[in-house]
């Protein structure tokens, strides 16, 4: 079959790039290709009682399907060029912001309608933090929440089903160049299209790497972020969640000077298993809906490292030290802090004996034997340092999952229009490394269905 436009990969930059080409050139016949399942077959058999753990489904209906791996998460849409990727030095800062607007605009039309968009303009907790050696980045955040994030996906693809074809369960083993087009290869058969859009987010970088290894497009190399998932009472945070929800904080560790930030903080939310690439690691969501409420709140803390020459496999380091994690807690550890400041591993007496329920079943051990030294010794500073600032971070019942990965693509070459060096091939959302965000990935979707069109 012969498309104008195929896009790979169904998570937020493809999903939003083929809403922006409907919007502009509703006659342009456009296919999304996607691995994972349509958004209504997407459940996980992790159900805390018959199925406890990860069983090494065929398709992960947590990291792939329509709505990618942000399907599930709590729905945070960061309005910012602080964090969340570097769209911005590929299309300038105000477009960037203006793109990442629009996609909030979109959101609310589809179902996002009365949701919260929170704020670090003014608050006095920017300067809580630099008085402890803290740094509050600036940023506009929009929650959906898992569940309202559910029903603007749900919307979406309402909206784009009868417009665009979709081609479900259908994963792309390669793509090719060829007679001024490009050739998208399945296993059951091959289509052609002039221009081809790929967004395969964080759980197809491998593939990724692949395609621009065979179509020789140049890759830069990329970092991985190492960590734990912080569980703890709501309460603590409570003063920060209520006022800011998401609150991005850095700091640097007096020991290495290693930067430790908070990331993806979700107030009364569940921590929850992650399957990338067959590997085991946690992360966390948080619902919009007051019944679906915890008494917890998640949030990780994270060391970004890069690597120099001769060292090129930044995910390959990442990967080994989850599945050491794997290999020692046959999927998630949890240990309490104090255990870990004590040198000694948890037990399940301990976990059941704690102030904190956890909201996962995980394996009581010890992360000092998984994480390396010095990102565990940045990890401990920090939270001390959070302690300052949220008294009761450091306590001794503060439970640690672990261990938390994520990974970057490397990031590959494009131009101004997020264009590789082949004409009409365009490589967008977190599969290329330079967007790290559900709002940077649906704003660089948005950039290149504009592109196209123009």
């Amino acid at each position: 079959m012969k498309f104008d436009i195929i896009i790979i990969g169904a998570g937020p930059g493809g999903i939003f790039a083929a809403y922006e080409l409907m919007q502009r050139k509703p006659e342009l016949k456009v296919a999304v290709f996607e691995a994972g399942h349509a958004l209504a077959k997407r459940n996980c058999p992790i159900d805390g009682d018959k199925v406890k753990s990860c069983i090494g489904c065929k398709s992960c209906s947590i990291m792939s399907g329509f709505g990618g791996a942000g399907a599930f998460s709590d729905g945070k849409y960061n309005i910012t060029n602080e964090f969340g990727g570097t769209l911005h030095e590929y299309i300038g800062k105000k477009k960037a912001l203006e793109l990442m607007r629009y996609v909030d605009e979109i959101n609310l039309r589809f179902g996002g309608e009365g949701t919260k968009l929170y704020s670090t303009a003014g608050t006095r907790f920017k300067t809580l933090c630099i008085q402890n050696n803290l740094h509050l980045l600036d940023a506009s955040v929009r929650h959906l929440g898992t569940d309202i994030n559910y029903v603007v996906l749900n919307n979406l693809y309402a909206y784009l089903q009868d417009k665009v074809r979709f081609f479900f369960d259908t994963p792309v083993l390669s793509v090719a160049a060829a007679d001024g087009g490009y050739q998208v290869i399945c296993a059951d058969a091959s289509y052609s299209c002039s221009d081809c859009v790929i967004s395969v987010g964080r759980s197809g970088s491998k593939w990724m790497e692949n395609v621009c290894r065979e179509l020789q497009i140049p890759t830069n190399s990329n970092r991985v972020d190492l960590g734990v998932r912080v569980e703890l009472p709501a309460t603590v945070f409570a003063h920060l969640t209520d006022e800011l929800y998401e609150s991005k904080i850095v700091y640097r560790t007096e020991k290495y000077e290693d930067k430790v930030r908070t990331f993806c903080m979700n107030p009364k939310g569940a921590v929850v298993h992650e399957n990338t690439n067959g590997i085991i690691t946690v992360n966390g969501h948080s619902y919009e809906d007051p019944a679906k409420q915890t008494e917890n709140t998640n949030f990780a803390l994270l060391v970004a490292k890069h690597f120099s020459e001769p060292f090129k496999d930044s995910n390959g380091y990442g990967e080994s030290i989850a599945k050491l994690s794997n290999m020692l807690g046959g999927g998630v550890i949890v240990q309490r802090f104090g255990d870990l400041i004590r040198g000694r591993r948890s037990t399940p007496g301990r976990i059941e004996e704690s102030f904190v329920t956890p909201t996962l079943s995980a394996t009581p051990g010890d992360l000092s034997l998984v994480l390396p030294k010095r990102i565990l010794d940045g990890i401990i500073e920090m939270i001390y340092a959070l302690d300052n600032v949220a008294p009761g971070t450091a306590n001794d019942d503060t439970l640690l999952y672990g261990v938390e990965v994520k990974f970057y693509n490397m990031e590959v070459e494009v131009n101004e229009r997020l264009e590789s060096r082949y004409p009409g091939l365009y490589i967008i959302g977190d599969g290329s490394g330079i967007t790290h965000s559900l709002s940077h990935a649906s704003a660089s979707g948005i950039h290149v269905a504009r592109c196209i069109c123009e």
